[in-house]
């Protein structure tokens, strides 16, 4: 299985949880069911109890694991960088954090049913399988799930049941996020997933490692190829100097892990010059800390830049000098601490992206209600418009600079002429041009031969069959093996050897000895392992010469002897006993009635001219 993401855009057809009671948001109208019956439909595309390992390819990729591995009968393994374990557990801490506490008085399932859902007003009633919409997991599910995480470093190849080798590979686009090479002795798959060319704080791309594929199943691209993520964070730094400069007040909605790194980096080169240097930037998460800690320790997964200052020593990220300035403060919460050091005008990093749940809530609530404010939108994941919906009417200003640096379609068709895969596979939005951009066919992936697509719960038969397996020989068969020269340069050795078959790995051994007759009365057991051997017959090879072999005939007294040509060979007649010889290019046949000796001496005249191996 490639990946476990969670698909959250659903969470923007609900409410946003409030930490405290808001008298707008309570006082919005409920929605009442005219008509319909009630009955719930569940239904599962895979059997995932059937999956025996997940690959995961960043920290986002993995949102969906304690619900595959605590209650689908999971029993299998699952492999992933360091890093990516790491963050994507502070991802979902924070995800369950924010959702337990604030509990709900009321649960409801009834609106689930096909039947009542289509009466629902839109995006509702048109939203996939909300039969599987789930409750979020639980703190010890999630550590459950970890627990079944082993850890792989860039590079290393994972024996998968002797079947196949997997291997990760710096994909450029978060820590420790990677593609994956699935390969055969004789086979290659590559899974990119999340990969980008850009330079910002995680390792580069490895792209030669990609090269000779049979098969690149390409997923992961820019959610907005339309938008340059540096001029993206240009933007994001003169609206954010913009507000503050008149005295108003920046929210911006993020994870609490990946491109928050590099806004901090950018901020930090752009304050000063700014006039920015008393403005407080305030981070706000219950893995704040965490976060930013994890940042300066995976020194091996970060850019080279990043790894040489570990050396000098400094920290890697210049936001350890924002934190030791007190520039940047981070908090668990807008509890405790941040309430008695809150300053106004001021920026803060804080959660969720989706608007929602977590702190962002009470901050949209206190800020929204002024035109000074600004909320800037850099997470692509959510629409922001969707966002704010429970929000209207809003006084704030609203920024979208999605910055997303993943693979563009120019960067992939880049990739692919690099890499030449023989087949690429690739979800179908990414085969023809965006809905909306119609006349865009440069937003589309354009190679050769054109890449087979694959739509939502569609079987795919890759292009490619293995037809061959590696086999390895004992030192002590290769020893007995006696090589006989056919021609110039070619040598052939017969090969008489037991295959022992063994997690997907063959290998020919010497055949056991045959047993010593019995001398005695006592019957020795026979082992059921030992394998019933055969009589060896030689193979023979080369041509018979017609001429000389009706010469040698007739020296051992066969007379009157003719030879036929045929579309395949030759006959040799004997007029004196009904006999015939038929030579073929592959075979030959000696037929002679009921005369046996006479059979055997014909057939030790034909083998004198050809070879014994």
């Amino acid at each position: 299985m490639l990946d476990c993401g969670l698909d959250m855009t659903s969470t923007l057809n609900f409410l946003p949880l409030p930490l405290v009671q808001s008298p707008r948001l309570s006082k919005l109208p409920g929605w009442v069911l005219k008509d319909g019956s009630t009955f719930l439909d569940k239904m599962e595309l895979i059997d995932l109890s059937t999956v025996d390992v997940i690959l995961i390819s960043n920290y986002h990729c993995m949102m969906a694991l304690p619900y595959i591995t605590e209650h689908a009968g999971f029993t299998g393994t699952v492999y992933a960088t360091e890093p990516t374990v790491q963050i994507g557990r502070l991802l979902m801490e924070e995800l369950v954090n924010f959702i337990e506490r604030v509990p709900k008085a009321q649960s409801a399932s009834l609106w689930k049913n096909k039947e009542v859902q289509r009466l629902l007003p839109a995006p509702l009633k048109d939203a996939v399988e909300v039969a599987t919409w789930r409750r979020c997991y639980s703190m010890q599910e999630v550590n459950s799930a970890l627990s079944k995480i082993q850890l792989v470093g860039y590079s290393q190849k994972i024996e998968l049941f002797g079947a196949v080798q997997v291997s990760p590979l710096s994909s450029g686009y978060a820590l420790g996020s990677s593609n994956w090479i699935i390969q055969s002795h004789y086979e290659k798959v590559s899974y990119v997933s999340g990969s980008s060319l850009l330079t910002t704080h995680p390792q580069p791309m490895d792209q030669a490692s990609l090269k000779n594929s049979d098969v690149l199943i390409l997923t992961g691209l820019t959610q907005i190829p339309t938008a340059n993520p540096d001029g993206m964070v240009g933007e994001f730094c003169s609206n954010l100097a913009m507000t503050v400069r008149n005295g108003g007040n920046v929210l911006v909605p993020c994870y609490p892990s990946g491109v928050i790194y590099d806004l901090l980096e950018c901020l930090y080169q752009y304050i000063d010059s700014a006039g920015l240097s008393n403005v407080p930037f305030y981070f706000i998460s219950p893995v704040a800390n965490s976060s930013l800690e994890f940042s300066q320790i995976f020194a091996e997964w970060l850019c080279h830049n990043k790894q040489t200052k570990v050396y000098l020593p400094e920290p890697p990220f210049p936001h350890a000098e924002l934190i030791q300035t007190n520039k940047l403060k981070h908090y668990p919460s807008i509890h405790g601490d941040f309430s008695n050091d809150f300053k106004q005008p001021c920026v803060v990093f804080t959660g969720h992206p989706s608007l929602r749940f977590g702190d962002v809530v009470h901050f949209m609530e206190l800020w929204g209600k002024s035109s000074l404010n600004t909320v800037i939108f850099t997470e692509p994941d959510f629409s922001y418009l969707d966002a704010l919906g429970p929000y209207q009417p809003l006084a704030m200003k609203c920024v979208y600079c999605p910055i997303d640096t993943r693979l563009n379609f120019i960067q992939v068709s880049k990739l692919l002429k690099e890499v030449q895969p023989l087949h690429v596979v690739c979800p179908e939005q990414y085969t023809q041009p965006p809905p909306t951009q119609s006349h865009r066919t440069d937003l589309m992936i354009d190679c050769l031969p054109p890449p087979m697509s694959y739509h939502r719960a569609e079987v795919l038969t890759l292009p490619f069959k293995r037809r061959y397996e590696k086999i390895e020989i004992t030192p002590e068969l290769a020893d007995s093996l006696v090589p006989t020269e056919m021609k110039p340069g070619i040598s052939l050795a017969t090969v008489t050897a037991v295959l022992h078959t063994k997690d997907n790995k063959h290998v020919l051994q010497l055949p056991p000895k045959p047993p010593q007759p019995q001398t005695g009365k006592k019957r020795k057991r026979v082992t059921e392992d030992a394998p019933e051997l055969r009589a060896i017959k030689p193979l023979l090879s080369g041509s018979i010469p017609m001429d000389q072999l009706v010469q040698t005939l007739e020296k051992h007294g066969f007379s009157d002897v003719k030879v036929e040509d045929t579309p395949k060979g030759h006959i040799v007649l004997f007029q004196d006993v009904e006999t015939l010889i038929r030579i073929e290019e592959d075979s030959t046949h000696i037929m002679c009635e009921s005369d046996e000796a006479l059979r055997v001496k014909l057939q030790d005249l034909v083998l004198k001219f050809l070879q014994k191996f």
